[in-house]
């Protein structure tokens, strides 16, 4: 769900604020959702995505891989796909008929060019061996419904596939078709670009005041505090005479894959520096790997001053495209590192993660020397301002954890095992907060603030739901006698006659205004038949002065948020109770026949 809403934002956003799924409106770039589907590993222990054969059920491909792909389409209305690498189920996806043709094109309504990933083609022939002849997987994938191959392999191999009569000449024009639609509607052939819509965008509108402002707006938002115990955060610049600043990630500007260059550039120790003027830095290990530490430096710094924050985590020599973690703890003598200082520090230490993957950090989330915890992700350029910005509370932390935090015993687990749901038989214990059994570090949307929030549900949340209240449903029961009704029953118009608000009053207790993030749940009475023990069905941001109130009021439709999929991949909705939370809060609805 999370995935899904944010692919809509982001989509249209770059195609363009007045898009609205007009397929000859105007674009301003063409947006591509990639990688479509189930490819969710790169290089690990040996196992590469070129050949990865990802072996996935139907009730987990229609529940967890595919639903970020078709909001992407339906809703973002997406003009470009691109499919993956791997094989689903022993076949290669943009060789796949049923991904791009029935299912994007046919039940999603998708209108644009589909292209693979850079050179999948060949891996089709070259790697994979799942097509005998060069000429084979150009007429695999075409005829799958691709349009469009990233490398040379169907400029090399069409016209010979043509003439071996393994591909028609109407392949490649709805090839074409849809490709020149696409670059028509970007406005590539209306003469002088400055007469499209958005052809007056020029690279000095990158680093504008009010893209560098929204830079550092997103890096602030994106923090969440992990741990701030006994309330060491946020720190009073008054009261600190001397700070000391220790890590490999304090003094670098953390940008992730794919980064332009930035705008500007200000580390951490330089937003710090500018804020406490007796700063005084000790990287304490040469890089992140972290292989050896000048340690007895940095406790000597540690014992100098009055306030030590140390800049830990990960970077891109640990993670990135084509290498994936063995480890979910950090590397080398980190944890050493961090543990030696706190233990001399004069104050709980303040510990900043930046880092795109969970780390199991268990050791410092249970250390009463480090007080606070937060992580920054890749920031970006604003990352060192937006970070001083949360320790001196200049701004309030409202992110939430996007996901889970697996402790290091789940790399047990295989990246190749592409379950969801747990198997205890085996001792599987599933993935991602919905299906885990094991118990996080940090689970899936926590995060802390300077400020204490409740939740009330309102009498205007409703609390029963009748199925059977436009149209007669035929029901279905399973092993354990629940009552179920398959949403294919249903049209579009009777799905929206069952939907109810959820609202719900949230409340600032102070001391601090902020912006928070409200996370609703669903909870189900049973989680049998690989029903979720949650699930996320819906998020929104409000902003509260220390002590002010305000109502927000959740649109649930039951066809979307209150369905699950069963083993057969249909989507079904549950006639028992079920149970909306918000925080501690939860609120019993009922779903009737």
């Amino acid at each position: 769900m999370m995935s899904g809403k944010y692919a809509i934002s982001y989509v249209r956003g770059l195609q363009g604020n007045s898009y609205n799924g007009n397929n000859s409106e105007e674009l301003k770039v063409s947006a591509c959702c990639k990688h479509f589907t189930a490819y969710d590993m790169d290089n690990w222990k040996g196992k590469t995505r070129y050949t990865f054969n990802a072996m996935v059920s139907v009730q987990d491909l229609e529940d967890t891989y595919q639903p970020p792909f078709r909001s992407c389409i339906q809703e973002a209305q997406a003009s470009g796909v691109m499919c993956s690498y791997n094989q689903v189920n022993g076949v290669p996806t943009c060789a796949d008929y049923n991904f791009l043709t029935k299912t994007a094109r046919g039940s999603w309504g998708f209108y644009g060019y589909i292209t693979s990933d850079c050179d999948a083609v060949s891996i089709i022939h070259d790697a994979q061996g799942y097509a005998k002849t060069s000429e084979d997987a150009v007429a695999d994938v075409l005829k799958a419904g691709m349009d469009v191959n990233c490398g040379t392999y169907v400029q090399k191999y069409a016209a010979s596939a043509v003439q071996q009569g393994k591909l028609s000449e109407s392949d490649i024009n709805r090839a074409l078709h849809n490709l020149f639609s696409i670059r028509m509607r970007l406005g590539l052939f209306n003469g002088d670009p400055k007469t499209h819509l958005y052809g007056k965008l020029s690279p000095d509108q990158v680093c504008t005041k009010k893209a560098r402002n929204l830079a550092l707006e997103a890096a602030k938002e994106g923090i969440v505090l992990l741990k701030n115990s006994p309330n060491p955060l946020p720190l009073t610049k008054s009261k600190i005479t001397s700070l000391g600043v220790i890590g490999p990630n304090a003094n670098i500007v953390m940008l992730g894959n794919y980064a332009g260059p930035p705008c500007t550039s200000i580390t951490p120790l330089q937003a710090l520096q500018s804020n406490v003027k007796n700063t005084k830095f000790v990287q304490g290990c040469e890089n992140v790997a972290c292989a050896s530490g000048s340690i007895e430096e940095a406790v000597k710094l540690a014992k100098s001053v009055d306030q030590i924050v140390m800049f830990m985590g990960l970077d891109l020599t640990q993670e990135r495209e084509e290498l994936d973690r063995v480890d979910l703890v950090l590397p080398g003598m980190q944890q050493t590192l961090i543990t030696e200082v706190a233990k001399v520090a004069k104050k709980p230490v303040i510990l900043v993660l930046l880092c795109g993957g969970p780390v199991d950090v268990s050791f410092a989330k249970d250390d009463k020397n480090i007080g606070g915890i937060l992580w920054a992700g890749y920031p970006g350029e604003a990352g060192g301002l937006a970070i001083a910005d949360v320790i001196f509370g200049k701004h309030n932390p409202g992110g939430r954890l996007p996901v889970t935090w697996y402790p290091q015993d789940f790399t047990k687990v295989p990246m190749t095992d592409m379950r969801m749901r747990a198997d205890p038989a085996s001792g599987y214990p599933g993935r991602t907060y919905r299906f885990f059994t094991g118990t996080p570090v940090f689970k899936f949307g926590y995060g802390l603030s300077y400020s204490t929030y409740s939740y009330e549900f309102t009498s205007r949340t409703q609390s029963s739901l009748y199925m059977n209240k436009t149209i007669s449903l035929q029901s279905v029961k399973d092993s354990q006698n629940t009552i179920s009704y398959d949403i294919s029953d249903l049209g579009t118009d009777e799905c929206q006659q069952l939907a109810f608000p959820a609202a719900l009053r949230v409340r600032n207790h102070g001391p601090m205004p902020g912006k928070h993030s409200v996370l609703l749940f669903l909870k189900r009475a049973n989680v049998h038949g690989g029903r979720p023990m949650k699930q996320l069905i819906g998020f929104e941001s409000v902003d509260l002065a220390a002590g002010e109130n305000t109502h927000i009021e959740f649109a649930l439709r039951p066809c979307e948020h209150l369905s699950r999929i069963g083993e057969d991949g249909k989507m079904l909705i549950d006639a028992e109770s079920h149970f909306l939370v918000a925080g501690d809060e939860e609120f019993e609805f009922n779903i009737l026949g």
